[in-house]
């Protein structure tokens, strides 16, 4: 890769968008660097999917001609996009990492990637999933697995684990994501970058079926808190396609206020008192605490009572899949994967009884953690209770040699949080004992998003300065082969349409 490419991509989303309006580079010349590094990279980790280059190259030339006319221009104008294989994406693959929707070309934008189009971001790809969105290992028989750029034989979390590892790689400036158990903050603390978990509503989720229910969201991510703030300005406010949606201020993201970290308080825990987290992830935590504690005003370890929170998730998250996978399971219960036919199995044994106690539980569990805010400005926790382990291994099955009740339990520390419907965000702090990014999971106080970012970014700068604490980047290096046991787990090709160009693999570009 040309070394101007490199430096190119390699620059944040907001200096990107800023050149473009000064006409310091084109938004052709970014989508160029952008494939280029795609092309040198991505058959190693398997982040990006299907593509369009050959529309987003079309997209870019006007996206160039509007800045040479000096027509006004959006928050993200020229910028390439990367869309997690989730939301719907208009003339583009969309499979859901399905092998029931190996063909499926939308004619519609999701909402999400309608508002970023329309704030001139430049389509490009689909980023990886795992299948239907279920579990935080990104990997499914239609695409592969995402591996780890920092070591592509371990798993990149998820369920957005390709936005995180193309992000991470330097890919593409803008990619997205979504959350329901910590699927924004998951893959962004396993691979180096920023994941947000915007409050329920605020970035408008036009997908969910149950539309009163404030489990799953759609959110930013980015290489820095500046970059994950930047997409949220570009998506957040109300919307009449969701029910949980509400009148916002996008452009209040785009300048965070300045934070004192000298005048913050801090709560910490290392396991909300109900999640099992390795003693390794303990210690290392342990140590970012000591290193924190001086920065601040307060820092001290805080305990809560999440009742019945296992039982409570498992119920509400189950009653998603029943909604969206009734009639595929009526029809074929083995055309849905492992993870899939076990949620659904599981919420279709439940009843009435058990929703309505699960809510109320979700409701008892919101009041009690309020407490923490009346004394804590955020709260610190480990983000992932356990190293990247092998892609091939479906999840954790154990952590510290405590069997898991079932492929999500071991995400616990992230979907307690899910429950509280508090945003809080991933964001990088130095390596862990195996050399991997270690993610710290802010929490801020309910509906605080502004205030967790200012938060965030104030610590970012913190970091940056402290080696050890700095976010830590791959070495792309070691990144110039295929890996194609990555495809291993591929049962067919995908089945491509006039209208998309998607290709996979190490022949995909």
């Amino acid at each position: 890769m040309s070394s101007h490419n490199a430096e190119l991509v390699e620059r944040s989303a907001v200096e990107l968008r800023r050149m473009i309006g000064a006409k310091e580079i084109s938004p052709v010349e970014l989508l160029d660097a952008c494939i280029e590094r795609i092309e040198a990279v991505n058959p190693a980790v398997n982040a990006v999917t299907a593509t369009c280059y050959r529309q987003a190259r079309e997209a870019a030339k006007a996206a160039e001609r509007e800045v040479l006319a000096g027509e006004p221009l959006g928050l993200l104008h020229g910028l390439p996009l990367g869309v997690k294989d989730l939301e719907d994406t208009a003339g583009l693959l969309t499979t859901y990492g399905s092998p029931l929707s190996r063909g499926n070309v939308p004619t519609s934008d999701a909402l999400l990637v309608e508002r970023l189009r329309a704030a001139g971001a430049v389509l490009v790809a689909k980023t990886n999933v795992p299948e239907l969105g279920a579990g935080a290992n990104t990997r499914n028989p239609v695409w592969g697995a995402t591996g780890n750029p920092f070591d592509p034989a371990l798993n990149a979390g998820g369920s957005s684990g390709g936005s995180a590892a193309a992000l991470a790689c330097d890919m593409l400036p803008v990619c997205t994501g979504s959350d329901t158990g910590g699927s924004l903050r998951i893959p962004a603390s396993k691979c180096g970058v920023v994941g947000m978990r915007p409050s329920p509503g605020l970035v408008p989720n036009s997908r969910r079926l149950l539309g009163w229910t404030p489990l799953s969201v759609v959110g930013p991510m980015g290489r820095t808190v500046a970059e994950t703030a930047l997409q949220l300005a570009a998506t957040a406010g109300l919307s009449n396609t969701e029910p949980l949606s509400y009148t916002a201020d996008p452009l209040g993201f785009l300048s965070l206020p300045a934070r004192d970290l000298a005048s913050l308080s801090v709560g910490y825990t290392e396991d909300f008192g109900c999640c099992d987290v390795d003693d390794s992830i303990r210690a290392l935590f342990r140590s970012r605490i000591a290193a924190i504690a001086p920065m601040v005003e307060r820092c001290e370890a805080v305990t809560f009572d999440f009742g019945e929170a296992h039982r409570a998730f498992d119920v509400i998250r189950a009653e998603s899949f029943v909604a969206g996978l009734h009639d595929i399971y009526t029809r074929d219960p083995d055309a849905l994967g492992p993870n899939t036919r076990a949620n659904y199995e599981m919420g279709a044994r439940m009843s009435l009884a058990d929703c309505a106690w699960a809510h109320a539980e979700q409701t008892r569990i919101f009041h009690r953690f309020q407490a923490a805010f009346e004394h804590y400005d955020v709260i610190l926790s480990p983000t992932t209770p356990v190293s990247p382990f092998p892609w091939q291994e479906l999840y954790a099955a154990q952590i510290n040699g405590r069997t898991q009740e079932n492929y999500y339990r071991w995400l616990a520390l992230t979907y307690v949080i899910t429950l509280t419907t508090h945003p809080a965000l991933s964001l990088p702090c130095g390596v862990d004992h195996a050399g991997m990014p270690f993610g710290l999971q802010i929490v801020g106080p309910f509906r605080g998003d502004l205030a967790t970012l200012a938060v965030a970014q104030a610590f970012e700068a913190a970091f940056a300065r402290v080696p050890e604490l700095r976010r830590p980047r791959p070495d792309l290096s070691k990144l110039r082969e295929p890996n194609p046991s990555l495809k291993s787990i591929v049962t067919a090709p995908p089945v491509f349409d006039a209208a998309g160009e998607g290709k996979s693999g190490p022949s995909m570009v």
